[in-house]
Formats: structure tokens, C-alpha cells, sequence
């Protein structure tokens, strides 16, 4: 199978004892394709070992200050007419408040719903990141994925997604290290994708064994072709790669 992320991997190489590791990979997502979206994509993505979400938030501040500087553009650049900053701090907001400050019904209401992505993508990411980085964090936990639940609150997950021009441009976590957990969470999705009549791919076992040992970490991905759109003010993910699925 082409890999959607190097996620996986990397951390089977925290489990083996790299306490620091990143990597920039070429990325697939079947039937991805739009303004925003292709299905073949480059990805940077790094963990570490001994934090958590927070810190890895903090990293992620100093990170797109340091590119736009390298690059001479300084910590303001403007993008698609508006001029965002990317000086830290970032404003960080909970979903909780966001789906209700631009939405008007809280995240488990739209998740009982059916309709959490549709409200993300029409409602709250459109107004995220218009005037500097936003940190929208603390998702709930049916949308934990791989990452850690908070221990004093199980029903939120440590997990984190960047916005900037109203475009997301990482989603990062504390990550899970209880394999069964995971295990259970593998299998629960597994059992969704037969209902719906959808393929159902093999369990991750050697990352399943792996997990056992790994320690605590942070790790985020991070969409280079989209953080590219926006340091080059452009509003098409076409503009800023060598070649368009259509002219492969």
C-alpha cells in the first residue's frame, strides 16, 4: 500500500530507542483532490520523546517564524489580500469554543449529528488564522486517532491542528502509548469500514508490538505544499508543485 503518513514507522523508531526524528516524505490520500487537496503530497513530519502536545505547540511557533526568516520575508507576509503574523504567542482556541463561538452547537452535538467535518470545513476553518496562527486543540475523544487522551478528562484528546489564511496546515498530538488501547481503537474502525461496505486493510501488528515499548512523545505532520501556497501567496495547491495529477 502507498502510506497516507510515515507515522507508523517513526514511531517504531521512537520504540527502538531515537529519541528525535523527522522526516519530508511524499504522502498518498485516494480521491483527494481540489483547490487545497491532491493525492499525491509532501508531508514534514518529526516526533520527540519526553513531551508532550503543549510543548510540541510551542515548537510549532518558533518553526514557521524561523522558515519565513530564512527566506527573508520576515514575521509578516500576506496572503490572499490579508497580511497575517507569525510571531509568537499564536492565539489558541479549544474546538469546544470555536464550534461554539462559529457554529453555535458544541463539537459532541455535531459529532451525534453526523456532521462535525461538514461544520469544520464550512463554518470554523474559514474564520481560523486571519490575522496570525491559530492552534485549535483539544478535539474530543472519538477523534483522538493515535493520540494520548487527557488523564484528568478522557473525553478530550491531547491533539492539535495549526491554521493560518483559514487553511490547516498541521495536526499534531501527545501520542498514545497503550497498545491495547490502540489496539481496541484499530479494531473499532476496522468494524466501521466492513458496516459501511468499505475495504478493510490488515492490523499494523509489528507497530502493535512496537508500541510496547515507546516512550512518551509528541509528534505533528505538517503540510509542506500548503505552507508553501501561503509563503508564496498563492491560492491553488497547483501552483506550488512540479506537476498536477492531470498532467502526469
Amino acid at each position: 500500500y502507498l502510506h497516507t503518513s510515515p507515522e507508523l514507522c517513526m514511531k517504531r523508531l521512537l520504540a527502538a530507542g531515537y529519541p528525535r526524528l523527522f522526516q519530508v516524505t511524499r504522502c498518498f490520500r485516494k480521491g483527494e483532490r481540489g483547490d487545497l487537496h491532491l493525492p499525491e503530497f509532501t508531508l514534514l513530519e518529526w516526533y520527540r520523546t519526553g513531551i508532550g502536545y503543549r510543548e510540541l505547540m510551542a515548537e510549532c511557533e518558533a518553526l514557521l517564524p524561523f522558515v519565513s526568516g530564512r527566506l527573508h520575508m520576515g514575521d509578516t507576509i500576506h496572503f490572499q489580500g490579508r497580511e497575517l503574523s507569525l510571531s509568537p504567542p499564536w492565539e489558541k482556541i479549544p474546538v469546544h469554543e470555536a464550534f461554539c463561538r462559529y457554529a453555535g452547537m458544541a463539537p459532541e452535538e455535531a459529532l451525534l449529528k453526523g456532521c462535525f467535518d461538514e461544520i469544520m470545513v464550512r463554518e470554523v476553518e474559514p474564520r481560523l488564522g486571519l490575522q496570525k496562527p491559530v492552534i485549535l486543540y483539544d478535539y474530543p475523544a472519538p477523534l483522538a486517532s493515535l493520540s494520548r487522551l487527557r488523564p484528568e478528562n478522557p473525553e478530550i484528546a491531547e491533539r492539535f491542528e495549526i491554521y493560518l489564511g483559514g487553511m490547516e496546515l498541521g495536526n499534531g498530538f501527545s501520542e498514545l502509548t497503550d497498545a491495547g488501547e490502540q489496539a481496541a481503537r484499530f479494531e473499532h474502525d476496522l468494524a466501521e469500514r466492513a458496516a459501511a461496505g468499505k475495504e478493510c486493510y490488515p492490523m499494523p501488528d509489528r507497530f502493535l508490538r512496537a508500541l510496547r515499548h515507546m516512550p512518551e512523545a509528541a509528534g505533528i505532520a505538517v503540510g509542506i505544499d500548503r505552507l508553501a501556497m501561503i509563503l508564496m501567496d498563492r491560492s491553488r495547491i497547483d501552483e506550488v508543485v512540479a506537476f498536477t495529477p492531470e498532467e502526469l
